[in-house]
């Protein structure tokens, strides 16, 4: 599990196709401390598995259900990418709950700055609108974030400096993709009222 609070601006420094997969090896000196075969780090919001380790690096693979759910296919060399290693047992909860299952893809629509921060719209996937409301949490590359106004379509976030400096929400333009992770509790939600719904007689789907 993640919180959605990005520890290190890492990069991508290489890329090789493996036809239905992707191998990906990323520059983090602050994740990859400690860190060793088999442990999770999120990518950008993608939670990946270390297949290897050297000198601030780490390689990752990852399957075509992943590159075709998440925007993880657009990396190429030298992309800038979020990093985040899983929460320790007993450690803050400084985001919301993220699992590192994108559930969806939005793209930057527009970019408004102010003297302070910035309000930035990304697109919404129809599937995925139900579960975002104004003031709610969301995860957009890997980063938690608040809800400032949620619409059929689309959704604003706000940005304050640190974000804006410190993760790739502060170089991404209009038409770019982002991952988006919708509050997991509100899905489960969703589950639980529709199976108190449902006819008992009715077969689950």
């Amino acid at each position: 599990m993640f919180t959605g609070i990005v520890e290190e601006l890492g990069e991508v420094t290489a890329v090789e196709k493996l036809g239905d997969a992707s191998r990906f090896r990323l520059r983090g000196p602050v994740v990859t401390e400690g860190a060793k075969h088999g442990d999770s780090i999120a990518v950008n919001g993608v939670c990946l598995t270390v297949v290897d380790l050297g000198e601030g690096e780490f390689t990752a693979d990852v399957m075509a259900e992943t590159l075709n759910r998440s925007s993880l296919g657009a990396l190429e060399t030298g992309s800038r990418v979020n990093l985040e290693r899983p929460m320790a047992l007993g450690g803050r909860l400084g985001g919301h709950i993220v699992q590192g299952h994108v559930d969806g893809t939005g793209r930057i629509v527009e970019r408004t700055i102010s003297e302070n921060w910035e309000i930035v719209k990304i697109s919404l996937p129809a599937d995925l609108t139900r579960y975002v409301v104004e003031k709610g949490s969301i995860t957009v590359d890997g980063v938690s974030l608040t809800v400032v106004d949620a619409g059929p379509d689309c959704f604003t976030i706000s940005l304050i400096p640190t974000t804006l400096a410190l993760t790739t929400l502060g170089i991404k333009e209009p038409g770019d993709p982002v991952n988006l992770e919708v509050d997991v509790i509100a899905k489960y939600v969703e589950r639980l009222l529709g199976d108190a719904a449902r006819d008992p007689e009715e077969p689950v789907k």
